[in-house]
């Protein structure tokens, strides 16, 4: 290559270099420009970014705090609160149910409030199911000691075994301060009954503890034992066992009646049973006097002869066989005495003892004739 060559080459590329040198550079700035650009726009979205967090992780923590202190301290009213208002707590209720029906009811401002009061009592933990008569605003510590106190229970009853119908309608009346009147005038029809009952309640309105519906008429409140009569019967083999006995259920209901009006002890029931099952075998006067009384709507042991010259089919002094229909209502116990009746000869039982419910058997006249004297006995002694 020659000297020319050499420097025509040299020359060509300095001569490129420095047209490339220019054109690099405006390239070179234009690009720098775009990265300031690009590092402004990602500094802006950055900062958007990062605000848009603020906002939101700020904003969070405002509604959290929020909820927390609503958890922690929910709100609650003060005081005693004022009016009247029935709550009905059900049966299996836990404690967060009981306090949303509560604050639904506007007892307490808020459920979790009363959840919180009631920690600290475990009683709230075995609150029967009823109706319970509280007031409104009343501020969760408040609540909890009405709901526990006796006086909350509305509308409860207790019915004993061996009530006549007639004094369960006194009991329910005065609970409800529905006339006696209204109870009487129910249709038996419209109760439900069994076809034992062949259209009568008496027998068959249950014995126990019920909580009445604040508004409920006299109808449904005498439904609601014919109903616990339905389900409680469930447990016991009532149509086999009187079919065992050669009896029907109706007069089995008549029996267990009966048993039920004449025990002084829950164990001397199938022993009176069998007395019953005894005498009408031996085609005998039962000679109760239940039956006389509850002809007569009097209640006393000291049943006099006058008591005995009364014309109806319930004085088994002077018809044969059971009377027509039940003379008490019963319990479970009472019925299943009357379909296994305890195995035995007695023939007499006699409440020697009353007050201490003490009944004596015997099997025959001159055992019924000394038990007889231990009553007469015993009642010169009682006579007040």
């Amino acid at each position: 290559m020659s000297d020319t060559d050499f420097w025509d080459a040299d020359r060509t590329r300095d001569d490129n270099p420095v047209v490339r040198s220019d054109g690099g550079r405006r390239r070179r700035r234009e690009k720098q420009k775009k990265r300031e650009r690009k590092r402004r726009g990602s500094g802006a979205a950055a900062m958007a970014s990062l605000l848009f967090l603020l906002v939101v992780v700020g904003g969070g923590g405002y509604f959290g705090y929020t909820e927390l202190k609503a958890y922690m301290r929910p709100p609650d009213y003060t005081g005693e609160g004022g009016g009247k208002v029935t709550v009905e707590v059900k049966s299996g209720e836990s404690t967060s149910a009981i306090a949303a029906t509560l604050e639904r009811a506007q007892v307490v401002k808020s459920a979790k409030a009363f959840v919180n009061a009631a920690k600290d009592e475990p009683e709230v933990q075995s609150i029967q199911p009823g109706f319970y008569l509280m007031r409104r605003h009343m501020s969760a510590e408040a609540a909890v000691a009405l709901i526990l106190s006796p006086e909350a229970r509305s509308g409860v009853i207790d019915v004993p075994e061996g009530l006549w119908a007639s004094e369960i309608y006194q009991r329910l009346s005065k609970v409800t301060k529905i006339p006696v009147s209204s109870f009487k005038k129910v249709d038996p029809d419209e109760l439900g009954l069994p076809a034992a009952a062949k259209g009568k309640v008496e027998g068959y309105l249950f014995p126990g503890r019920y909580d009445l519906p604040p508004d409920a008429t006299a109808q449904q409140l005498l439904k609601m034992m014919v109903d616990r009569f339905r389900q409680e019967i469930k447990k016991v083999e009532l149509a086999d066992g009187a079919e065992k006995q050669g009896r029907t259920v109706s007069e089995i209901m008549v029996i267990a009646s009966m048993v039920q009006a004449e025990a002084g002890k829950p164990e001397d029931q199938r022993k009176i049973a069998r007395v019953v099952y005894n005498r009408l075998k031996a085609d005998t006067y039962l000679k109760f006097d239940t039956p006389v009384m509850y002809a007569h709507g009097e209640r006393t042991i000291d049943v006099r002869y006058g008591h005995l010259d009364i014309d109806s089919p319930y004085n088994v002094y002077e018809h044969l066989g059971l009377p027509p229909g039940p003379i008490s209502n019963p319990g479970l116990e009472a019925i299943r005495a009357a379909i296994n009746p305890q195995p035995g000869k007695w023939m007499f039982f006699v409440a020697t003892d009353p007050e201490n419910h003490i009944t004596e058997f015997g099997v025959t006249e001159e055992d019924f004739a000394r038990l007889k004297k231990k009553f007469d006995k015993w009642l010169e002694k009682n006579r007040d």
